[in-house]
């Protein structure tokens, strides 16, 4: 039997593949990163890399040592004696502040943006998109308490998505409030679940003591069933004067802008160091389970993995999530298809010629040569399957001369180019069929 990929990923395949997934296509894959890439350095973001793997210390602090994620779905990488032990990382966020306090980004201009992508890794049941490897785009904000931050994060949010095609998606905007607020709120859920302990399911059950506000996010039907049945009362109703005044800030900035939200009081975060803003995106294409991404404001973070009080937020999108959403709206995310130029040479004394040729033109042009002579028919069959707009013929007469033979492929028009004015020619007719 032949070896297969693992259970829970994908292969992003060139176009023309005979297997290939309307969805997971490599070119739509790219353009999400194109356009994410263009949208944030627009703002100021600066790109950073961190591990595909980090020390499993710096996940539980950085994800919370009570969240399914660490007590679930978390994958090791190996152990060295006494060590903690590494992950594949779960989600992107940890490692960024982690590199942010260990490499001193604090000397940098404040706040500082961030912004990464790259695969992430859980360790749970694989259903439509949700996968054990899966890629995200991650957005972070480091070093403000601005009410204004917040409001420019989801509205880079919004605009990414808007760039890419979304009509469908929606951002459910919420606060979880400051600490007092969430240990206040957190004896309130006590209070009231205590009594219905037996009907909890065993996660809620062990959540019940050390972290109530994780029930409210219970993947339990049954939990969920008694929420509604008790009317818990939302935790954006109990947030205290600070925490309402930043988010009526957020709120009237991205009213002024006119970014589209949805309120929603439902949003929690189950660990202290998230604070007032969260929100969530949403898109009914990608199943029962809607969220493409999220995001909020962690200004306990910092000092969490042991660094000196920094605030900050950021977001995340599961691109393969957003991937379908675009498939369920019938967006094409297909960059432009073949090269400008497929040249060829028709004798075996030009094939490098020719080679030379399509190298000189890639300086303003995509541009793909033949490995061997070929007759013309070839040419222009090859040129048309690779979805080339010219094909160029390069013979022994033509070499003579200082010429190649352009054939644009969709109106059958022919012309000779000289060597040295082809690449600009290729550039000009480009910027002529994109006007």
């Amino acid at each position: 039997m032949a070896l297969q990929r693992p259970k829970g990923t994908h292969d992003y395949l060139p176009e023309g593949s005979p297997k290939i997934q309307a969805a997971f296509r490599a070119s739509s894959f790219q353009t999400v990163l194109q356009i994410a890439q263009t949208v944030l350095e627009r703002s100021g973001a600066q790109f950073i890399v961190t591990p595909l793997f980090e020390e499993m210390e710096l996940v539980k602090r950085g994800v919370g040592g009570s969240s399914d994620i660490v007590r679930k779905e978390m994958f090791t990488v190996f152990y060295f004696g006494d060590h903690g032990g590494y992950v594949l990382r779960p989600e992107g966020t940890a490692g960024v502040v982690r590199a942010y306090l260990e490499n001193g980004l604090k000397q940098l201009p404040s706040p500082l943006k961030l912004w990464t992508h790259g695969p992430m890794f859980r360790a749970e049941n694989v259903h439509q998109g949700r996968y054990r490897q899966f890629h995200q785009v991650d957005y972070e904000i480091i070093g403000s308490e601005s009410a204004l931050a917040d409001a420019e994060a989801v509205a880079l949010m919004a605009q990414v998505v808007e760039t890419l095609g979304l009509k469908r998606a929606r951002i459910r905007l919420g606060s979880v409030g400051d600490q007092a607020d969430r240990q206040a709120y957190s004896a309130y859920l006590r209070e009231l679940f205590t009594p219905h302990f037996e009907q909890l399911s065993d996660d809620s059950r062990d959540r019940l003591e050390r972290n109530p506000l994780r029930i409210l996010d219970s993947k339990s039907a049954g939990d969920q069933a008694l929420i509604d049945e008790l009317q818990v009362r939302p935790l954006l109703e109990a947030l205290g004067p600070e925490a309402a005044a930043h988010f009526a800030e957020v709120r009237g900035y991205l009213d002024a802008w006119g970014v589209a939200y949805d309120l929603d009081p439902s949003i929690v975060r189950g660990l202290d160091y998230y604070n007032r803003t969260a929100w969530e995106l949403h898109h009914e294409g990608v199943g029962a389970k809607s969220a493409l991404g999220g995001g909020g404001r962690y200004d306990g973070l910092a000092e969490e993995l042991g660094g000196p009080a920094t605030p900050g937020l950021g977001w995340a999108f599961g691109i393969e999530r957003v991937l379908l959403a675009l498939e369920a709206e019938g967006v094409n995310l297909l960059l432009a298809g073949g090269p400008q130029l497929y040249l060829a040479a028709l004798d075996n004394e030009n094939v490098a010629l020719a080679a030379k040729l399509a190298l000189q033109v890639r300086s303003q042009a995509r541009a793909e040569f033949a490995y061997r002579a070929l007759k013309p028919g070839q040419i222009f069959r090859e040129a048309e399957r690779r979805g080339a707009v010219y094909a160029g013929l390069l013979g022994s007469q033509e070499a003579e001369r200082g010429v190649v033979t352009l054939k644009h492929l969709k109106s059958g028009t022919q012309r000779e180019v000289l060597f040295d004015d082809l690449a600009e020619a290729l550039a000009e007719a480009a910027v002529l069929e994109q006007a």
